[in-house]
């Protein structure tokens, strides 16, 4: 074998690597779920402020020194906050609010563009409470590799957050 025969077999790997994570999904989806011992209301009120937002955010309970900036209106379609910690920064802001859910637009820079939504629904001895993001990872073919662990990193989370609104609520 000469070097030129290992070289361009060693680019075709590479090659095929790379194409083939354009194979994996583009897009992720997380959701968790928690009945909650509290009217749906009372969740979409915590849930569209910015003050009460943190009093479950999941992010707070694992990173005790994380810098929260409120933007906007205390509560509703604006509000949001900045944030900067050991996990990341960007920004949080409520997109949309309707009689069930509330959107949140995620921007975390160069590491995406998320949308999360807590939705709240009744039930006859509580709230059942969904929590979901969805991501588009695009033709990044990092992104596409780091998307297949995002459920269990993000879906933690998610479980962290609903606990803590089950005590916040």
């Amino acid at each position: 074998m000469t070097i030129w025969t290992i070289l361009a077999s060693g680019v075709g790997v590479i090659v095929l690597l790379g194409a083939g994570t354009l194979l994996l999904p583009k897009t992720v989806h997380v959701e968790r779920h928690a009945k909650i011992a509290a009217s749906p209301e009372s969740v979409l009120e915590l849930a569209a402020s910015n003050h009460g937002y943190q009093k479950f955010n999941p992010y707070l309970t694992s990173d005790p020194e994380l810098k929260i900036k409120p933007f906007g209106p205390d509560t509703g379609v604006g509000s949001g906050f900045h944030f900067d910690g050991k996990e990341g920064k960007g920004t949080q802001t409520v997109a949309k609010v309707t009689a069930n859910s509330v959107q949140y637009d995620i921007d975390l820079g160069a590491m995406g563009k998320p949308v999360q939504e807590i939705s709240a629904q009744s039930l006859p001895d509580g709230t059942q409470v969904t929590w979901t993001m969805d991501m588009d990872l695009g033709f990044n073919p990092i992104a596409r590799v780091f998307g297949l662990f995002l459920d269990g990193m993000v879906g933690k989370t998610f479980e962290q957050g609903l606990d803590n609104l089950a005590s916040a609520t």
